[in-house]
C-alpha cells in the first residue's frame, strides 16, 4: 500500500511539473513581454514595449524585481528625495486605474529638467509593487553592473 501511495505522489508530482504550464506573470502575452521574476534566487528576463499590463499584472499579484517597460503620463511632480542617493520623482499614470512612482536617480543620470505635469515618459526599469500602485527604479545605468541598464525617455531625449 505504501509503495502505491509513494508512486501515485511521484505521478502527480511528475505530472504537475511537466504537463501544466508553470505560472508567469506575462502568461496571458504571446508577444516578447519584459519579464523578471524571482524563482528561487533565480531571476529571468525578457524583453517588451510599453508593456502597461504587465505592470497591471505585477501589481495584481503583488510582485517585486519585474523588469518592465513602460507608457504613461505624468501627474504629479514630487520633490526631489534626497536621502542617501538623489533621486527625482514623479507620479505616472500608465492605465485607468493605476499609477506608479517612478525614482529615477539623478546621481548617477541626468535630471529631466524640462518635465511637466502632462507629459508622455516612457520607462524602462524594475517595478516593486506597493499598495498604491508601485514603484520602478533602476531607471539609470547600473554602474555595478548588477541590474539591466535603464532608462526614461521624455519628448525623443533619453535618460540614463
Amino acid at each position: 500500500m505504501k509503495k502505491w501511495l509513494a508512486l501515485l505522489v511521484i505521478i502527480f508530482s511528475s505530472y504537475q511539473w511537466f504537463v501544466l504550464p508553470q505560472y508567469s506573470v506575462a502568461e496571458s502575452f504571446t508577444d516578447t513581454s519584459t519579464t523578471a521574476l524571482k524563482s528561487n534566487s533565480t531571476v529571468q528576463y525578457s524583453v517588451a514595449q510599453n508593456n502597461n499590463a504587465l505592470i497591471q499584472q505585477a501589481f495584481d499579484h503583488q510582485q517585486e524585481n519585474v523588469q518592465v517597460q513602460g507608457l504613461g503620463t505624468v501627474v504629479k511632480l514630487l520633490p526631489d528625495d534626497n536621502k542617501g542617493a538623489r533621486h527625482q520623482r514623479l507620479i505616472v499614470k500608465i492605465s485607468s486605474s493605476i499609477t506608479v512612482l517612478i525614482a529615477h536617480n539623478i546621481d548617477l543620470a541626468p535630471r529631466i529638467d524640462a518635465i511637466s505635469v502632462g507629459d508622455e515618459i516612457q520607462f524602462y526599469g524594475v517595478y516593486e509593487w506597493n499598495n498604491k500602485g508601485g514603484v520602478v527604479h533602476w531607471t539609470h545605468d547600473d554602474p555595478n553592473g548588477r541590474h539591466l541598464n535603464g532608462w526614461l525617455m521624455h519628448q525623443g531625449k533619453t535618460y540614463q
